[in-house]
């Protein structure tokens, strides 16, 4: 959500330092604890009826929701339902990423699979039709949240692995705050786009992929290794994620639109704070537990008519 709303003001070397920062590990995070909970997936029939339920149902209604927004904000209609839009591409790849569980679930070196073909799929110009560019892009984070177990967390938690954790946090924004000063372009931070479409060598493609799945791991680990094990304030809005993805949408696109996130004062370091703040705010507004009763009929639907009932 901060992301998305630092796009307008990236002129800003303050603003793409944070944008850097945020993209560099957010999505493989994501990724990787969807895989964590997508292990026991093909074991619950309840969970099936899911990749209906709650990833395709609501990825046709938000694919119109943003196409209808658009036109009353006065842009062309479009709607292409096979080529996603704007965020709502994660929820197909989610669909070709747990359909392809069990073969992951089979293989005696899944991840070392999954890395090489994270690397060679830069080799190509794959279509973003389906959200496959995205699938071959972050597979790698998936198929690890497949194999990690909870005891593996558990490494997480020990004194020294937090502290050095915050080190590699501030580490991460110097180089963040490094690259942002560089001018270097941002194409790689989406994972999914060719060696070629980057203008990169294939050598230095390889590279820049695979420092990048290192740096998005240690990244990631770091984070979670700060996130309280605890029961806290914000533990019951973490279960309600999903309609803070998809609805973020709405506000940010309109506040785009309208030049909310143009104005001059935010073009630095107050504006930058004063954005992902905001952003922050709006989190915990639509994880909260009105926002899900609001939009359940949309984003949660219960299809227990489609499918038929199994035997005991």
């Amino acid at each position: 959500m901060a992301g998305h709303s630092l796009v307008p003001t990236l002129e800003a070397d303050s603003a793409r330092s944070a944008y850097i920062f945020i993209y560099s590990f957010h999505m493989p995070a994501f990724v990787l604890i969807s895989g964590y909970l997508s292990r026991n997936f093909w074991h619950s029939n309840a969970k099936i009826n899911k990749l209906v339920d709650t990833l395709l149902i609501p990825f046709v209604v938000v694919e119109v929701g943003y196409a209808l927004l658009r036109v009353a904000l006065g842009q062309k209609w479009s709607l292409t339902i096979i080529d996603p839009a704007w965020l709502n591409w994660y929820l197909l790849a989610l669909v070709l990423w747990r359909i392809s569980t069990p073969v992951w679930t089979r293989m005696k070196q899944p991840l070392l699979i999954a890395v090489i073909i994270y690397l060679v799929a830069g080799f190509s110009e794959i279509s973003g039709d389906f959200s496959i560019d995205r699938f071959f892009g972050l597979l790698p984070f998936y198929v690890l949240g497949l194999l990690l177990k909870p005891e593996h967390f558990d490494h997480l938690n020990r004194l020294w692995v937090k502290i050095a954790a915050v080190f590699v946090l501030i580490g991460a924004a110097g180089v963040a705050i490094y690259i942002a000063h560089t001018g270097a372009k941002l194409a790689p931070l989406y994972f999914k786009n060719s060696y070629a479409k980057m203008d990169m060598s294939w050598y230095v493609g390889l590279g820049t992929r695979a420092a990048l799945l290192v740096g998005a791991l240690v990244m990631t680990a770091a984070v979670l290794a700060l996130v309280p094990r605890g029961e806290t304030w914000f533990s019951d809005l973490g279960t309600r994620t999903l309609y803070a993805y998809l609805l973020h949408g709405i506000p940010v696109l309109i506040a785009k639109e309208m030049g909310w996130l143009s104005v001059p004062w935010l073009y630095g370091p107050l504006g930058a704070l004063a954005i992902m703040t905001s952003c922050f705010a709006l989190a915990i507004v639509l994880c909260l537990p009105e926002t899900r009763t609001i939009f359940k009929w949309a984003l949660e639907p219960r299809l227990t008519w489609l499918y038929r009932r199994t035997s005991k």
